[in-house]
């Protein structure tokens, strides 16, 4: 397999199209155990209502770990929103019926998302006070077995040719209350300093669903502090304000 093709990089991977498939190859040092539970989400995800790319096959390509899917031709939903700025309404609308027809699936051996931020705020640097505060924060968060992306944003949609939208990079799913993943999807929003369409998002996805705005945004400081693992030292700063905030009003 002669990979050249190359359609994005990322810190710690390379994507490649090969003929009708998606070739993901991971560095040396990625953690076969990651590779491996990224697979298993995206077959489990298969078996829901979501369109998403089928895993082909787990293999190596020179000695390095990779992921095979079908390629799905077609716009991510943020290229459309770059290219076509008069019909942002029209594409976030669109976007937010997406992520709540994700929180509508069900997947019940998925990893329990409020599992997931006890162990990542642990994993922190932050002080043991407010990790305890944290994790008393994320405790108290009701227990929902709701589908939950952990990485959504326009990027992660692919509008096939025919108009269907696929689902991609399942690698961060859980199942847990929704509310944490919309948190996520608003900060990401604002970390790549779209504060406005960040707002308009919230503000939409709270009026369709019928979620009270202070719910998610209670959220906020803990998948801030999640965040804050991937060790960007530019993003410090205003991860740190998001995690210090108090209590909404």
């Amino acid at each position: 397999m002669k990979l050249t093709n190359v359609i994005a990089n990322r810190k710690d991977k390379q994507i490649y199209q090969y003929q009708d498939k998606v070739v993901k190859v991971f560095d040396y040092q990625y953690s076969k155990a990651r590779v491996l539970n990224e697979a298993l989400n995206n077959a489990r995800i298969e078996e829901t209502e979501l369109n998403v790319p089928s895993l082909v096959e787990v293999t190596k390509i020179d000695g390095k770990w990779a992921i095979i899917q079908s390629y799905i031709k077609g716009k991510t939903l943020q290229q459309l929103m770059d290219e076509n700025p008069d019909k942002e309404d029209y594409y976030l609308n669109q976007f937010v019926d997406l992520q709540m027809w994700v929180h509508k699936q069900r997947s019940p051996l998925l990893t329990k998302l409020k599992d997931k931020m006890m162990r990542k705020i642990s994993d922190t640097d932050l002080p043991d006070s407010t990790k305890y505060d944290l994790h008393v924060r994320i405790d108290s968060i009701k227990v929902h077995n709701k589908v939950c992306h952990g990485d959504f944003n326009p990027s992660n949609i692919i509008i096939s040719e025919d108009g269907t939208p696929y689902i991609i990079d399942w690698s961060h799913v859980t199942q847990g209350n929704a509310s944490m993943d919309v948190a996520r999807t608003y900060l990401l929003f604002n970390l790549q300093g779209k504060a406005a369409l960040a707002d308009k998002y919230l503000d939409l996805f709270c009026q369709k669903s019928g979620t009270d705005k202070r719910y998610v945004q209670g959220c906020i400081p803990i998948v801030a502090a999640s965040q804050m693992l991937k060790d960007k030292p530019e993003e410090k700063e205003f991860l740190l304000k998001w995690v210090n905030v108090v209590d909404y009003q």
